[in-house]
This record gives structure tokens, sequence and C-alpha cells, in this order.
């Protein structure tokens, strides 16, 4: 099995990419202005942690007032219920952008991409964030800041399986009770991989619930009914990274739907025996993306922190930190052997070319899936 880096993902225009940077800096000639003043900062809780808040302050001069959230309801109701102000850089799941309207109006800004390093980021993640939801109306409103999955995590010294074996299936086998951890918005869909797989419940690999309201109800109907059927396998629900990593150290779970950095973390931080890999049904993948709210008040500052993102230095310090992959392009040069190690188990040729994307929201993707959220939660 053919072991291969980042750079080789998304049809390896990374690596090309890289061949043909310079060294990288955080602020550009024409970021003078915002040498000084504030950036407020809305993002996921374990994104903008203390070593890059540091090292942005002493590089710029400008001061970061960071709040946090913890699902992408969350920031789409604040930035909503806020007009579009409050924040000037926030990082919507690139497929949840098509949600932040309000009164038809788009809650995000266009993004000037001369004001932004462009050279420092993988093109072809630029590209595909197109479809995904990054441009609307014709502009471009977000870019991609990293990228991960949502696979299985398992406590190896329990579960003797081989990478191969690994399964969303897996959730499911008899003797589990009460030892799986699930997010319910997801685990609909993993479980919906899986029964697709094995022919219970086709669904053209789940995307038939983007395909139209009365595919998705069937689909979903099917999926849901199996794991309502199935729920005293379930050891907890979690909605966020510290939920996730809570459900295998306080409330006893021993594998789970989880997203990379759960797994990953658990590995590095706690014992070796927890380890993160793909499924043979494919790692459900996304793309976080990062964006200027329409009523930004500090614009030139938000347009110098997405530069520093960019910056491979400040890049390895985010994939170091948290465990997902940067969209920068020299990220890797700068996150240390672990994550080199990590990257290379975790995610081989067969694996990468097997990866399950989620898709742009469709009007009526996202208050279907509530439904069936509160139909798994209930039972």
């Amino acid at each position: 099995m053919t072991k291969i880096t980042r750079r080789t993902v998304l049809r390896g225009s990374a690596a090309v990419a890289a061949s043909a940077l310079a060294a990288p800096v955080v602020l550009r000639a024409h970021d003078a202005l915002a040498s000084s003043g504030t950036v407020n900062v809305f993002a996921w809780g374990d994104y903008v942690q203390p070593n890059m808040i540091e090292k942005f302050q002493k590089d710029t001069g400008i001061t970061i007032n960071l709040s946090t959230y913890g699902s992408n309801d969350e920031a789409e109701q604040k930035l909503k219920a806020a007009g579009g102000k409050g924040f000037d850089v926030i990082f919507p799941s690139v497929t949840n952008v098509p949600n932040y309207r309000a009164d038809g109006s788009m809650l995000l800004q266009p993004i000037d991409e001369s004001k932004v390093m462009m050279d420092n980021i993988i093109p072809s993640m630029v590209r595909d964030s197109i479809a995904l939801g990054g441009v609307q109306d014709g502009k471009r409103v977000a870019l991609p800041f990293n990228w991960g999955t949502e696979a299985v995590t398992f406590d190896s010294s329990v579960h003797k399986m081989s990478d191969a074996e690994v399964s969303f299936g897996s959730l499911w086998a008899d003797g589990l009770d009460k030892k799986a951890a699930f997010r319910q918005k997801s685990v609909i869909m993993g479980t919906g991989l899986y029964l697709d797989a094995i022919g219970k419940v086709k669904s053209n690999r789940m995307l038939d619930v983007y395909k139209s309201e009365d595919d998705a109800k069937r689909v979903w109907d099917a999926v849901a009914t199996f794991v309502i059927e199935h729920k005293k396998n379930v050891g907890a629900f979690w909605n966020n990274a510290t939920e996730a990593t809570n459900a295998f150290t306080q409330a006893g779970c021993t594998i789970g739907q989880t997203w990379d950095t759960t797994g990953i973390k658990l590995g590095w931080d706690v014992d070796k025996k927890w380890k993160y890999r793909m499924p043979k049904e494919g790692g459900i993948t996304w793309m976080d993306s990062v964006a200027i709210p329409s009523g930004a008040a500090n614009v030139e500052q938000a347009y110098a922190f997405i530069n520093a993102l960019y910056d491979g230095a400040m890049a390895g310090l985010h994939v170091q930190n948290t465990g997902y992959n940067s969209a920068a392009t020299k990220a890797a040069d700068f996150a240390g052997e672990q994550y080199a190690k990590t990257f290379g188990e975790i995610y081989t040729a067969e694996t990468l070319s097997n990866l399950w994307w989620w898709q742009a929201d469709t009007p009526w993707f996202a208050p279907m899936r509530q439904v069936y959220v509160d139909k798994i939660t209930n039972a």
C-alpha cells in the first residue's frame, strides 16, 4: 500500500505550488494600514490557539479579539442575528456558506483576492471550493482554510481489527452496549454509507439525500430506523471536539465516528492504543473556509489575519494544535515529524481515492436532517 504525503492530496497540486513559492511573509505592502488595531475573530473552539495569537500579535502589532463556537448552526445563527456585524473573520464550513443569507443578502462579503497571498493556498482546494459553496452569486466569499475527515476512532487494545477491516458498520457490532460515540448529524451519513455498501439501503453513496426531498426522506427514514434499532450501542452523543474527546476519556466509549482531531489527539496525547482510521466505505471529508462578514469593521486587519493563516509557520502551528490538515501549501514543512507520520498511516493512496466529500447544502438538507437528528436523539 503506497504511503503518500499531504502534498499529493487533491490531484497533487500542492507540491507543484510549493516549489514556486518565495519565503512566506505575513503582511504585504498594501497591508501597512493593518499594522495596528484589532481584528475580531469568530472561530471554531480549537482553531486559533494561544501560540497562534502570540505569533500573529508579535508579527503584526494587531490585537486578536477571539470568540468561539462549537457548531456551524451556532455560527450561522449568531451572525444572522447580528446582521453580519460584530466580527471581522469567521470560519464557516464551505458547504454551509450558502446558508449565510438574511433577507436574501449574503452575510459574507466578496473576497478581494488581490489582497490575499493566493499562491500560498493549495490551488486545487481553491478550485474545488467553488463547487462546494465558496462562490455565491458569482463572487468568491470564502477561501479554503483547512480540511479533514470524519471516520472511526477506536481503542486498538479492545477492537482487534486491521485497517482494512475498519467500517462504519463496526460501530453497530454486537456486544458494544453503550460503547460507541456519535454525532447525530453525521451518524446518519456514515451509517448510510455502510448500509449502501452492503446493499441494504441504496443511496448512490448518500448523494441521493442531496438529489431531492423525496430521495432524502426515503434514505434517511431507513437509516434512522436502523440507528434507532441499534441505539443500545450508543454510549455518548457529541457535538463538538471537547465532547467527542470526553466520550472516550470519561464516558467509557471504545469506538466512535469522530472528526480526525479526536482520534489523532487521543493517540498523540493520551495513549497510543487510540487509532483513527478511514472506514472501507470512505472517510467523510469536510473543508472549512475563512471569510469576512459583510459588516466587518476592521477589513484591512482581517486581510492581514487571513494572510497570516496561510504563512507556513502559522499553518504548521494550527496543524500541530489540532491534527487537521491545512490548505496552506507550506504547512507540512512546519507541522513536524509526528504529523507526517500520522498522515502517512491514515491516508494512503487507497483511502484518499475513496474519500466522501460533504456537498453544498441544498434548501431542504439542513432542516430535514434536523428532523432525523431529533428523532434519533429522542428515541
